[in-house]
């Protein structure tokens, strides 16, 4: 139980897709998080909406919505859920700041939900640049020096008192966003106006830029008591100036005299204290070189990127013991589960050396500039264990996957002398290697020094290893160099490339143990690294020796990076899990310090180790496990299969000869012929001239790939042989072992298919299609489930294909299967026989467990006797909707076009009753600025198309004309779209003049779409398009699909109020059955559904879904009967644009018919709706109400005013009756436009704006004729408080008498009123039903 005891329910903010700033860390912090709270007893309510995730998993939470994290969003979870508490600290900087948003507005005090975890003083102190310098002096700790700006100017007149270069850092953003260095004016207006603009509260500190001195980190906590402790000091190998998690760290810091380890470790500690942060913080401090000047940073007062590395360097599970604090224990109440018998007050002891290396998407862009800074550009990371400095920086460039297993990566060694020494003063991903080169090179270390500030300390180390590699290159290494060696960190492959020579012996390694102690106290949960020590001091041979269990070992996935993310650690753990389930003994090995997979008790035992063959096989000697999985692991797992299978290693599952099937061009075609499968003429080619030709047998355009890839990797779609030139130089130049692909490149529409086969039987979950078609590659599209245009006959062609591929390939466990549909003919694209990016969407959509049948039957069980049966699983009754989500915010000199290389870092669910609502939800989710245009506010796009596509955005245009979105475009579209007859305005290219910036800036563009020429300018000007579009959160598209797609979803009418929430863990198993009634009074029709039960969730969706009188039943609004506590039944009445209105006479009395004629009520009624309970008398013909009248108490009205629209004067009166009404009296009723006069006077502003409009004429003392608009519904037949607001006004007027009826005549028939003199007003009329039926959802 918490020790608070007053938390019984946790809203727990998730840290949604993985963007560059923001990766897997937070998925394994949120998952400790959820564990921790479940664990307590505590009911966990999630909002997350990455389906990739473990954190998103049913077993980590109660209700799991992946829903939109914004701010509408979480309010209505709230509102439906009703937590006590919200823990918002564990999801990153989207979380902190959802959680500081809700907190402000006064929602959480509201509705009484406590902010636990952290405070908002404490946020504000840390994150708000002003208070967290006056904070920083408070107590006396240095600041760099800096001020604080809200505009440019602000930030010019501050750079000239503190001098350039200066350092740009927005408030509240994520990974430097927005931030940068700048040498002089003009570079500061540019990086401050960004910086400005990506704030959330508009504010940048410019500060003195310190480049050169160094940065160190504390990772510190605190609990409630004021008890604080440092888990892990952490140093960066670049000075200050590269964002930390661009740059290469070590723990623990290791060039600190103790005399500033201790300086810098206090003030991290009295920092903690002073902002009365409960449970993890990371602070950051720049220290002189030359003396013992230092300066705070920044604070992150919550858990961070940074914390992941320090858990996973220490083993001190940081998330977990911030939950356990955020729920009142305080540190010397918590155990420590590594060891299970110190506590959580005990600093851990770190007797090694940590490296963490991060993994840059630069081989995705290869025109990309590789500079870093403050703006963080790496995806992921890599972690290396040793007992030296030279061993862990080895092991962790090999396992970065980097093609290289040294120090000497080929393109920098290829440079001259000159070349090397003027690359060491660039700030780039490969400086590392440079500076190894000029050591190489004989450049003193001081004057590398000098130049790079580089500690001379990692300077001296990197000389190590090159003295070492001067020592043994070209000679015949002795057995006593060999070890040396390896204890430096050389793999034997390495060893042998640079002697030239056979090497003497093999050494195996040696693990020793990552506990938390120093070996103090035995470890229960430990993990391991290797070394090469006496074989006697190897610490994992007793826990292997101890094992009971048949063993198996599961390859991880690597680091993160783009096209093999999270879905891969994802689907690794799950085979853990599957695996200990059933009762074995599981070893992972994996290096990525951010994930789940590497948590210290996900495993048995797990190995920080590289993922290549000699650091497998070290693993596979000491343990000899029973097998290998790696199915799982993605590519980097896949590329072992050879290995393994040559050495004898029994691999579980598909077999090895398999997964080399589906790579080799001419083995796979041949087994495609055999069952008569269509799949893309294709040639293999190895060099530019065969290239040439197979394209030109093919016929343009080709689709160019190496294989053996991932995330489409050097992908190209070629359209001319320049193209194709151009492209082989640049994959011939990487040295590729493999052919490259050719294949005919075929625009149609693609599908994917995951599928679960035990050899014998098949099991396919579900079918995906894309919304873009071929050509972009499947990890960049819109994929739905379930397909939402596939005929029968082409589904059933797609299971029986699926069927045959994934049994021909003696699959065992999961293979993922991508095909072509073009003119109606199926084509296979290509066969991956492994877990895909698509498994944790798909699991969680179906709710299937893909990897724990698959796990299942990689030990031996057979499909039909795992209770999923065979074939094509039933459909969902949901459709699921998965978006890409990119960082361009990060990478903002990149070409973001949407091609067959992938290019997304993450991706987000959408799950709805329709493809419109899931789709909306998604791109929400993804970042899209949903702009739907109103006749208060317009919207515009602006398209810019190349010649090829013109033909194709006809129909598209016309959708986003029809929607009332105005039309921008550059000359040649703008010609196309005006001979459809639409008007549209021309703007210039860009290589012209920057009027569409103009138009941007004055927010008459909201969304872009281009897909416009590829020459180098073009593509330039594109680039600076998109930076401009990105500040300004207009959503900028690069496929027509996605456009088209966008078009839908804006007429949807969708918004983040009418969406239904959907628990994942409650999801419906088919399609809910609901019965409605079609009722209306004098032509006000309402849908009435019974929802007595509390079926129906989201009456909003139901509303947009069928209201509409053309696609769908017709009518003013959806009416709830629900239960009441206080009279007969509940009323809740929505519009058809989903927003719930206030009283509405017509549909309560509907109401009332419904449940007299249903027996569910008497003659007399009382009804509770959002304005109270009314009481209704039902007069009945033949046992069935005819007419209902209600009492609406006593309306409130002005004397008698006079308002002007239209050019006219007109007297009026205001009356509410539970809701507003202007009640203009006129002699003309019929001639006016009702849509002009309403909008002209409720947009005025003197009105609110759910002021219903009654124009009315007084007949005579009994009878007023009226009509009747708004501005959600336009005018309508009739409307019951309207009828009641002009009976009301008539009588105040003079021109009508109290106690009389008053009859209203409307345009769908006649209501009646009576207003008597003491206040109180009745109204009456006849009630129908016009037909009943059922709908399914």
């Amino acid at each position: 139980m918490p020790k608070r005891e007053e938390i019984k329910k946790v809203l727990v903010i998730g840290s949604g897709p993985i963007v560059i700033g923001q990766a897997a860390e937070f998925d394994y912090a949120g998952a400790q998080a959820c564990r921790v709270l479940k664990a307590a007893g505590v009911n966990v309510v999630l909002c997350n909406c990455n389906p990739a995730t473990i954190m998103t998993d049913k077993a980590l939470a109660d209700e799991i919505y992946l829903e939109p994290l914004t701010v509408d969003t979480l309010k209505r979870i709230i509102l439906k859920e009703k937590p006590d508490s919200l823990l918002a600290s564990l999801g990153g900087q989207t979380g902190l700041t959802l959680g500081c948003q809700l907190a402000k507005s006064g929602f959480l005090d509201e509705h009484g939900v406590k902010l636990i975890g952290v405070n908002l003083e404490s946020i504000d102190r840390a994150e708000d640049r002003e208070l967290f310098k006056e904070t920083m002096q408070k107590i006396n700790q240095p600041c760099v020096p800096s001020d604080i700006a809200y505009t440019v100017e602000e930030c010019v007149k501050i750079a000239e008192d503190i001098g350039y270069p200066v350092i740009v850092r927005p408030a509240y953003t994520l990974g430097g966003a927005g931030g940068g260095v700048a040498y002089d004016e003009k570079e500061l207006r540019l990086i401050s106006n960004n910086g400005l603009m990506l704030s959330p509260i508009t504010q940048v500190l410019i500060e003195k830029y310190i480049g050169g001195w160094k940065e160190i980190e504390f990772e510190v906590l605190r609990d409630g008591a004021g008890n604080v402790l440092t888990v892990c000091s952490m140093e960066n190998f670049d000075p200050v100036g590269i964002h930390t998690g661009d740059s290469i760290v070590i723990a623990p810091a290791v060039t600190l005299s103790d005399k500033e380890y201790q300086m810098l470790r206090t003030a991290a500690l009295n920092i903690i204290t002073e902002l009365k942060i409960e449970g993890g913080c990371n602070c950051q401090f720049a220290l002189n070189p030359d003396s013992f000047e230092y300066a705070v940073i920044e604070v992150n007062p919550r858990v961070s990127r940074s914390s992941a590395l320090a858990s996973k360097a220490t083993g001190y599970p940081i998330a977990k013991v911030t939950t356990q604090i955020a729920l009142g224990y305080t540190l010397d109440e918590i155990k420590n589960d590594v060891t299970g018998k110190t506590y959580a007050c005990f600093e851990p002891t770190v007797d090694y050396v940590v490296i963490k290396l991060p993994k840059w998407p630069f081989d995705k862009f290869l025109y990309a500039q590789r500079t870093l800074g403050t703006r963080m550009k790496a995806t992921g990371e890599v972690m290396a264990i040793g007992t030296s400095f030279e061993m862990a920086i080895m092991k962790a460039v090999r396992g970065a996957e980097i093609s290289t297993d040294t120090l000497n990566l080929p393109k920098i060694a290829a440079l001259t002398d000159e070349e090397i020494h003027s690359r060491l003063s660039e700030l780039t991903d490969e400086r590392l290697f440079v500076v190894y080169q000029a050591i190489k090179r004989g450049i003193s270390l001081d004057e590398i020094f000098e130049i790079t500030k580089i500690d001379r300390w990692f300077l001296n180390k990197l000389k190590n290893l090159a003295a070492y590699e001067s020592e043994i290159s070209e000679s015949v290494i002795s057995r006593e160099q060999y070890l040396r060696g390896k204890k430096l960190g050389y793999s034997d492959r390495a060893l042998s490339k640079i002697s030239g020579n056979k090497l003497p012996a093999h050494r195996n390694a040696v693990f020793k143990m990552v506990d938390t102690c120093g070996a103090e106290f035995a470890a229960q949960t430990p993990y391991f690294y290797s070394t090469y020590d006496e074989k006697e001091h190897d610490e994992a041979k007793p826990f292997v020796a101890n094992g009971k269990k048949k063993r198996i070992v599961v390859i991880g996935s690597g680091p993160i990076r783009i096209g093999q993310g999270i879905e891969f650690d994802y689907s690794s753990v799950h085979c853990v899990w599957a695996l200990k389930k059933m009762g074995y003994e599981v070893v992972i090995i994996n290096n990525n310090p951010e994930t789940v997979s590497t948590d210290f008790d996900t495993a048995d035992r797990l190995y920080f180790e590289a993922l290549t063959p000699e650091d497998v096989q070290n693993v596979l000697d000491i343990e000899k496990p029973y097998g290998v999985v790696i199915t799982f692991g993605g590519q980097t797992a896949i590329k072992l299969c050879s290995y393994l299978d040559k050495k004898g290693v029994r691999i579980l599952g598909t077999p090895a000869d398999s997964v080399d099937l589906a790579e080799d061009r001419e083995r796979f075609d041949a087994l495609l012929e055999q069952f008569g499968i269509a799949r893309p003429k294709g040639l293999t080619v190895m060099n530019k001239q065969d290239a040439v030709a197979a394209a030109e047998k093919l016929g343009y355009p080709v689709l160019l790939r190496p294989s053996y890839v991932i995330g489409g990797q050097n992908m190209t779609i070629a359209f001319t042989q320049n193209d194709i030139e151009r492209y082989m130089d640049v994959i011939l130049a990487q040295k590729i072992e493999n052919p490259v692909l050719c294949d005919k490149y075929l625009m149609g529409t693609e599908l994917e298919v995951d599928a679960i086969s035990d050899g014998v039987d098949v099991l396919i979950p579900g079918i995906m299609q894309h919304i873009e078609r071929a050509g972009v590659h499947s990890g960049d599209s819109i994929a739905v489930y379930p397909p939402y245009n596939l005929s029968d006959a082409m589904l059933k062609k797609v299971v029986d294909v699926s069927t045959k591929l994934a049994i021909s390939l003696k699959t065992k466990g999961l293979i993922n299967i991508q095909y072509l549909i073009y003119r109606n003919e199926l084509y296979v694209i290509e066969v991956n026989p492994r877990a895909s990016r698509t498994i944790p969407y798909i699991s969680k959509v179906t709710g299937v467990p893909m990897v724990d049948l698959a796990t299942e039957i990689l030990m031996g069980a057979k499909l039909k006797k795992l209770g999923y049966g065979t074939g094509l699983y039933p459909n969902s009754p949901y459709v699921a909707v998965k978006v890409p989500v990119f960082s361009f915010e990060k990478l903002n000199d990149v070409n973001s076009q949407l091609g067959p290389e992938m290019k997304s870092t993450g991706e987000v669910l959408g799950i709805g009753k329709t493809i419109e609502e899931a789709l909306f939800k998604g791109l929400v989710s993804a970042g899209f600025n949903m702009k739907h245009p109103t006749k208060q506010k317009s919207a515009g796009i602006y398209f810019t198309i190349n010649d090829q596509d013109k033909p194709e955005i006809i129909n598209i245009v016309k959708k986003f004309a029809d929607l009332g979105l105005n039309l921008y475009a550059t000359k040649g579209t703008a010609e196309t779209i005006r001979s459809l007859g639409l008007e549209c305005t021309e703007v210039a290219r860009l290589s012209s003049n920057e009027e569409i910036f103009k138009l941007m800036d004055e927010g008459k563009v909201d969304y872009v779409v281009y897909t416009g020429k590829t020459d180098i300018e073009s593509i330039s000007n594109y680039i600076s398009l998109h930076h401009h579009a990105i500040l300004l959160g207009i959503t900028v598209l690069t496929s027509l699909d996605t456009t088209n797609a966008l078009a839908d979803v804006i007429a949807g009418r969708y918004n983040e109020f009418n969406t239904e929430l959907v628990d994942i863990n409650a999801l419906r198993k088919r399609k809910l059955k609901l019965g409605f009634a079609k009722m209306h009074s004098a032509g006000n029709d309402y849908i009435v559904f019974d929802n007595f039960k509390g079926e129906i969730t989201c009456p909003e969706s139901l509303a947009i879904n069928f209201s509409d009188r053309h696609y769908a039943i017709g009518a003013d609004g959806v009416v709830m009967i629900e239960k009441s506590e206080i009279a007969d039944a509940k009323v809740r009445i929505f519009n058809p644009d989903g927003s719930e209105c206030g009283l509405a006479a017509n549909p309560i009395r509907c109401v009332a018919k419904y449940l007299f004629d249903n027996r569910l009520a008497g003659e007399t009624l009382k009804i509770e709706s959002c304005c109270g309970v009314n009481a209704l008398k039902v007069n009945s013909f033949n046992e069935k109400a005819s007419s209902v009248s209600m009492d609406l108490g006593k309306p409130v009205y002005n004397e008698i005013q006079t308002v002007f629209a239209g050019g006219k004067e007109y007297k009026c009166v205001s009356v509410n009756v539970g809701n507003p009404h202007l009640v203009l009296f006129t002699d003309k009723v019929e001639e006016i436009d009702m849509d002009a006069l309403g909008l002209e006077i409720i947009d005025g502003g003197k009105y609110p704006a759910d002021t219903y409009l009654e124009c009315v004429r007084v007949v005579n003392g009994v009878t007023v004729k009226m009509r009747v608009w708004s501005k959600i519904n336009g005018e309508t037949f009739s409307c019951g408080t309207a009828a009641v607001a002009a009976a009301v006004a008539a009588i105040v007027n003079g021109r009508c008498r109290y106690g009389e009826i008053i009859t209203v005549k409307l345009k769908g028939g006649d209501l009646f009123v009576k207003y008597e003199q003491n206040g109180e007003v009745e109204i009456d009329g006849a009630v129908k039903q016009s037909f009943e039926g059922s709908i399914e959802i």
